[in-house]
């Protein structure tokens, strides 16, 4: 695989010219990683950063009950295990690709490097570890209080947000292959409410699920559905 050109198009490296591409480029390794493979687990000492080339991972905590719960979703372009490699603590969460995945990895100590040289980098990466810290809190409230339905309607909401992109209808794709395991670990619930509240979604006329890719038909009834009157 050439690195080089996958890094022209990670939005991380978007500013970087070609050379500077091939500088850092000596720092980098790709790894390949099979369906449900570890890549790293929670208190795994901070050795590397990671960029998403292809497949999807999930960033995962245990509950108390012993329950895995899905904290985030990286899709293609996405790099995860930033803050801990930052600030030298252990990773704080399991990362685990949901599929056959492909992963840049940069050692900490050429990290730290990089981002000494190109500040803009360190801008970039520090400014999207801060949208994720703001949206943490939110997303352990939504799992203690809201409704399954309000819950996994705001979800897909926020899937469409992030990796969207419109059918020739006009209506919005969410980029990524879900199943129902996906969605109800990453509301905190089972299987069974997950595919029942999907049910209901999709008879309601709001979401379809074509090849395995849930489709958004009406945004605004999925916002309803968040904030029931």
């Amino acid at each position: 695989m050439d690195i080089s050109k996958n890094l022209i198009r990670i939005p991380l490296f978007s500013s970087l010219s070609e050379d500077e591409i091939a500088e850092i480029r000596r720092c980098m390794e790709i790894r390949a990683f099979k369906k449900r493979e570890t890549i790293f687990s929670e208190g795994d000492p901070p050795s590397r950063f990671f960029v998403l080339i292809s497949g999807k991972v999930k960033i995962t905590k245990m509950s108390h009950e012993g329950k895995e719960i899905i904290i985030e979703l990286i899709s293609k372009g996405d790099f995860f295990g930033g803050f801990a490699v930052l600030k030298g603590f252990p990773y704080p969460a399991n990362a685990v690709a949901m599929e056959d995945s492909s992963v840049l990895r940069i050692g900490r100590p050429d990290l730290l490097r990089i981002i000494e040289r190109f500040p803009n980098i360190m801008y970039q990466i520090t400014a999207h570890l801060s949208e994720r810290v703001r949206e943490f809190p939110d997303t352990l409230k939504n799992i203690a209080l809201e409704r399954v339905e309000s819950r996994i309607s705001s979800l897909l909401l926020k899937l469409a947000e992030k990796t969207g992109k419109k059918t020739a209808t006009g209506e919005t794709e969410i980029d990524m292959k879900l199943t129902k395991q996906d969605i109800a670990e990453m509301v905190g619930t089972t299987v069974e409410t997950s595919i029942r509240v999907m049910s209901r979604l999709t008879k309601a006329g709001l979401i379809k699920n074509t090849g395995g890719r849930i489709i958004i038909r009406d945004r605004k009834g999925l916002l309803a559905a968040v904030n029931p009157s």
